[in-house]
C-alpha cells in the first residue's frame, strides 16, 4: 500500500491549476540552470547594449552617411536581445525537456493526470519570469546605452515617440521566444531537438528566405516569426514589414499554435 493511498484525498488536497502553477514555480526556481541562464540573458541584454552604444558613439564621425541617416539610438541600446534570445529560448526548451531527460515528467503527469494543466503552468510561470526579467533588463540596457551616447548628443529619451513601445517590446519579444521554447520542448521532448527547432524557426528561416527571388522574399519576410516579432523594437517601420503590433500579434499566434500542438501531443502520447 502506498503512502498516497493511506492519506485521505481531502488531506492530500485537490489538484488545481493554482497548485500546479505553484509546483512549477518551485521547480523552476530550484534549478541552478534557471539562475545561470537567465543571468546570461540579462548580462547579454545590458552588456551588449552598453558596448554597441559606446562604440557607435565613439565611431560616429567615421560612420557612412547612409548609416547615420538610418541611425536608431533606441535599437542600438537594445541590440543585446539578439544574444539574449538564445538564452531565453534554450531555457524555455529545458523547462520541459529537462524533465523528460531525468524521467521526472512521469511523476509530474502522475500527480496531474489531465496533463494539460502541467503544460499551461510551465508556460505561464516561465512566461511571467521571462517577461519581468527581460523587461527590466531592456529598460536598464536602454538607460545605460543612452547615457553612453549622451556625450555625443546621439541619445534619445523615453518620452520620444515610439521609445517606450520599443523598450517594452524587447521584453515582450523575448517572452514569446521563451514560450516558443516551452512549446517545442514539449513537442519534441528532446533538448537538442527542441533548441534546434526554436532557432531554426527564428534564425535559419530568415536566411533561407533571403535566397528566394526578391519578389517572393518581400511577400514572405513580413510574416516570418522573427521579422514579425522584432517589429516592436524598431522606432520606424522597416520597408516590407507589418505594423509593429500587427507583426507581434502574428508572432504570438505562432507561439499559440505551437503551444496548442504541444498540448495535443501531450494528451495523445505516453510520458
Amino acid at each position: 500500500m502506498t503512502t498516497a493511498s493511506i492519506i485521505p484525498a481531502s488531506a492530500r488536497g485537490e489538484v488545481t491549476q493554482v497548485r500546479v502553477i505553484h509546483s512549477e514555480w518551485i521547480k523552476l526556481r530550484s534549478l541552478r540552470s534557471t539562475l545561470f541562464t537567465l543571468l546570461a540573458a540579462v548580462l547579454a541584454m545590458i552588456g551588449l547594449g552598453l558596448l554597441f552604444s559606446y562604440f557607435t558613439a565613439d565611431r560616429w564621425a567615421h560612420l557612412p552617411a547612409d548609416e547615420k541617416a538610418h541611425f536608431d539610438p533606441t535599437l542600438v541600446s537594445l541590440r543585446g536581445f539578439y544574444l539574449a534570445q538564445l538564452a531565453v529560448g534554450v531555457l524555455g526548451v529545458l523547462v520541459v525537456s529537462g524533465e523528460y531527460a531525468t524521467g521526472m515528467i512521469r511523476a509530474s503527469l502522475s500527480a496531474v493526470p489531465r496533463r494539460l494543466p502541467v503544460l499551461w503552468a510551465k508556460a505561464l510561470v516561465y512566461g511571467v519570469v521571462a517577461w519581468v526579467l527581460m523587461t527590466v533588463a531592456s529598460l536598464v540596457a536602454f538607460l545605460i546605452g543612452q547615457a553612453a551616447m549622451a556625450g555625443h548628443h546621439l541619445g534619445t529619451s523615453l518620452s520620444a515617440p515610439g521609445v517606450v513601445r520599443a523598450v517594452l517590446g524587447a521584453g515582450l519579444y523575448l517572452t514569446v521566444v521563451g514560450l516558443l521554447g516551452v512549446a517545442f520542448g514539449a513537442l519534441i521532448r528532446n533538448t537538442a531537438g527542441g533548441i534546434a527547432s526554436v532557432f531554426g524557426v527564428l534564425l535559419v528561416l530568415p536566411v533561407l528566405a533571403e535566397a528566394l527571388p526578391s519578389s517572393w522574399f518581400q511577400n514572405i519576410n513580413p510574416y516570418l516569426p522573427s521579422t514579425a516579432g522584432q517589429g516592436l523594437l524598431h522606432i520606424h517601420q522597416e520597408p516590407h514589414t507589418l505594423a509593429p503590433w500587427t507583426g507581434f500579434a502574428f508572432f504570438c499566434l505562432y507561439a499559440l499554435i505551437a503551444l496548442v500542438g504541444a498540448g495535443v501531443a501531450l494528451k495523445r502520447r505516453d510520458a
